[in-house]
């Protein structure tokens, strides 16, 4: 793959995740997930497969009696190991960190077959990433985008047309008060997802590294702080740049003979990178996952925590008005609203309020003349624009 279509296949990707007009049905936490870390992992992917960054991802130091090609891919296909136990000064003590001579009686042998499929393990995590968003958004089907059409981005109504757009959506509201219970049920689920989406990625890279990304970080930061002629670079003891390897073949008398080769790795030059960053990340990522999905739990047992929401995030009405609209709903109404205010500006969203608030009686009282729009708040939201748009 060259260097011009890995970038064309990122630009192309970012393209179509960001330029696009799309409605916010979720927080900046969960976007997290399904667009910072499945495109990290996704480029990470496309990167240890493009060959032409670092040149062979294995190649085999041998002598003449076995073709370079054979015992590349020999090498490469099965395993190559290393010897924990040898350390030491490089050029004095060791010709590199692990490899020494395995012959010795009860040598300690570290197996590695996890190169050839660190490329696939990264894809499949990216997909898991992005499935709670594909969940979540095949559960909304689309009706924040279908309610804010005409009223959010830079085709916004105007006069007229934006007031009685607005006053259907506000009727809308008002017919389908308490029905987005279950709507909201499949959010915060899904939010549960992400934590334990990060979660069990965590454990999952442990189990595919031989349970040595626990400490991984851990020790990457011991390393930086050891003296620079002393310290063992952690990320060699698990990604190593030289490891060994036995190919065996039977020679002209029949005899069994034994090949030791030197293989260079060099691909592991990528993902020690790649797997330090993903260390820090994924700790990062579950602390505000875990955040986030305490936010939400606060929302759903704690009315009060809506209030503040309107009150200082979206700068709508007044303490007791709030708590009267608020007493009004439940939490499905809430999170509707709650993602209309992310779509709308606060100027709309607050006659939306307003307006919600006049209709449910919760103001001066004003009578209001009966909407001819007669939405089901049971229909499926594949027909929630042809309604909305019936007077349009």
């Amino acid at each position: 793959m060259s260097i011009l279509a890995l970038v064309s296949a990122v630009a192309g990707f970012f393209k179509i995740r960001y330029l696009v007009d799309k409605a916010i049905i979720d927080n900046q936490v969960f976007r997290l997930h399904y667009r910072t870390t499945s495109a990290f992992l996704f480029v990470s992917c496309v990167l240890v497969t493009a060959n032409n960054l670092i040149g062979d991802p294995i190649s085999c130091i041998n002598d003449d009696g076995i073709p370079r090609h054979v015992i590349n891919t020999f090498c490469w296909i099965t395993y190559t190991f290393t010897l924990p136990g040898q350390t030491g000064q490089v050029g004095t003590h060791v010709a590199h960190p692990g490899v020494a001579n395995d012959l010795v009686p009860g040598t300690e042998k570290r197996y590695h077959a996890y190169y050839q499929w660190v490329p696939f393990m990264l894809f499949f995590q990216g997909v898991l990433f992005y499935m709670p968003h594909w969940i979540w958004k095949n559960w909304e089907e689309g009706k924040v985008r279908q309610l804010t059409e005409g009223l959010r981005g830079g085709n916004i109504l105007m006069g007229q047309e934006k007031t009685a757009r607005t006053t259907r959506l506000v009727q809308y509201i008002v017919d389908s008060l308490h029905r987005h219970n279950i709507y909201a049920t499949g959010y915060y689920l899904c939010e549960v997802f992400n934590f334990i989406n990060v979660i069990g990625n965590i454990f999952l890279i442990d189990k595919f590294l031989g349970g040595a990304f626990m400490t991984y970080g851990t020790e990457v930061i011991k390393f930086a702080r050891q003296n620079q002629e002393m310290r063992t670079d952690p990320m060699v003891a698990i990604f190593p740049r030289v490891t060994k390897c036995t190919f065996h073949k039977y020679g002209p008398s029949g005899t069994i003979q034994r090949h030791d080769t030197l293989c260079v790795l060099a691909l592991n030059i990528l993902n020690e990178k790649i797997y330090i960053f993903l260390w820090f990340w994924f700790i990062i990522l579950g602390v505000l996952s875990g955040l986030a999905l305490l936010y939400s739990t606060a929302i759903v047992l704690l009315p009060s925590i809506r209030e503040i929401i309107l009150i200082r995030r979206f700068r709508f009405g007044t303490p007791a008005g709030v708590s009267a609209l608020i007493r009004k709903t439940q939490v499905g109404d809430f999170l509707l609203l709650h993602f209309l205010g992310q779509n709308l500006n606060l100027l709309v969203f607050g006659e939306l309020l307003d307006e919600l608030s006049r209709k449910l009686h919760l103001g001066n009282n004003i009578p209001t003349a009966p909407s001819t729009l007669e939405l089901s708040p049971m229909y499926p939201s594949s027909k929630l624009r042809l309604h909305m748009e019936t007077e349009a």
